[in-house]
């Protein structure tokens, strides 16, 4: 039977809603803090020392689930990585000491979570389609903050209302339903089915059929040329300026300044609504503009709104800073994603940008510790958000100095071909 649509955006419908899935879940612990607090007696940075955990798994897993990628195919990983996410959940609702719950959502939550996450979409984008690579990149990277505005509501009630083990198999039951559509309807590329990607023998670009046609590189390889470098510096910027300093110290700073808890906390739900524009917008902006120049305009703009931040101190100024910022929280992904599939081929991007993306991981961690520290130090955050907004600029320059297939050639066949 000949279907309305193209096999590949059945494919993008079903990464889109495991992205959902995957995004509520790894949103979860800031909901579950104080009921752990209150029935265990763990303090905050016991509980904070297994939801680390987890972020680190998260980068540390995307080199492997990239890998595996390129081996075995999307949806043998995305199997894997729902199933492991259930079962991490599964074995909190036995949970009864610390060890257990960094087994379970330190290590099987985030192992699971980082099979299914952005190097996935970066895949499915690349092998599925030509044309509109940028929009799928941009939908499927929208998922997160779309999961976290459906799943944090919806978790929180239920938590209220029947406890956080009601919320833990709410969780478990939605990765568990996951699995079959993956099962049914979920190939792991266009020739499984008979088919070629959307848009293949259209008007895409020579750069773009040359990098599809590139034989498949290895990390090694790739590790020899200085834009995979560059690429993974200016991403390591990214999860600094993202995730580390301002997911992390937004609230704090927010609070240090009188604004209340919760609508400091309202702003988070207001820059992810932004950041599903934006980076919708980033995607299709990325299929029509050089997306170089792009990722460098997202950093300046990043860098801009993190220099004001130290003066913010109301919450009219707050939820400024949160549509600016939000606007471009995630729009660095497709474009990042798009440089990578140009640079290395369709084939390597798994792998590849499973490396890049561990650096973004890496820059997380490391700004989160070095904001706080900052914080302890001076008594405010004004020097963190100084250096983000330094650090920000400094990416957009490492953009700007990646080199495109037409301008450098891709890395010598046969050498790839030996790695």
């Amino acid at each position: 039977m000949k279907l309305p649509v193209h096999y590949g955006w059945i494919v993008v419908a079903l990464a889109f809603t495991t992205t959902l899935v995957v995004a509520g879940v790894r949103s979860a612990p800031a909901v579950f803090i104080v009921p752990l607090e209150a029935e265990f007696g763990w303090n905050r940075a016991e509980i904070a020392s297994a939801i680390s955990l987890n972020l680190l798994m998260f980068g540390m897993a995307a080199p492997l689930s990239g890998w595996l990628i390129d081996r075995y195919g999307p949806r043998t990983v995305m199997l894997g990585g729902v199933l492991m996410l259930g079962l991490g959940i599964s074995g909190t609702l036995m949970l009864q000491s610390l060890w257990q719950l960094v087994l379970f959502w330190g290590i099987l939550v985030g192992l699971g979570a980082g099979a299914s996450g952005s190097v996935l979409s970066a895949t499915i984008a690349t092998r599925w389609f030509v044309a509109r690579r940028g929009l799928v990149l941009g939908l499927l990277s929208s998922g997160t903050s779309t999961g976290q505005l459906i799943f944090i509501p919806q978790l929180m009630l239920i938590v209220v209302t029947m406890g956080w083990r009601a919320g833990s198999a709410f969780l478990a039951c939605a990765c568990a339903v996951m699995l079959l559509p993956i099962l049914l309807w979920m190939r792991n590329d266009p020739a499984a089915i008979g088919a070629q990607p959307f848009g293949a023998g259209g008007s895409e670009s020579a750069a773009a059929r040359q990098a599809d046609a590139a034989p498949r590189i290895g990390i090694r390889e790739a590790a020899r040329t200085r834009e995979f470098w560059l690429l993974a510096l200016s991403f390591f910027a990214c999860g600094a300026t993202t995730n580390g300093l301002v997911g992390t110290h937004l609230i704090p700073h927010s609070i240090d300044h009188g604004i209340p808890e919760v609508t400091a906390a309202a702003t988070v739900g207001v820059m992810g609504g932004m950041n599903f524009i934006g980076t919708l917008l980033s995607g299709y902006l990325t299929d029509r503009v050089d997306p170089r120049k792009l990722l460098a305009c997202y950093y300046v703009f990043r860098g801009l709104s993190l220099f004001a931040l130290p003066f913010v101190t109301d919450f009219a100024g707050l939820m400024i800073f949160a549509v600016v910022y939000g606007l471009d929280w995630f729009a660095t992904v497709p474009a990042t994603v798009a440089i990578t599939a140009n640079r290395f081929g369709r084939r390597s991007i798994g792998s590849i940008y499973g490396w890049i993306f561990l650096s973004h991981q890496i820059g997380s961690a490391m700004a989160a510790v070095s904001a706080g520290a900052i914080r302890v130090w001076l008594g405010d955050y004004q020097m963190a958000f100084i250096a983000g907004g330094c650090i920000a600029l400094v990416g957009a320059g490492m953009a700007l100095l990646v080199r495109t297939p037409s301008r450098a050639p891709l890395v010598d066949v046969s050498r790839a071909a030996a790695a």
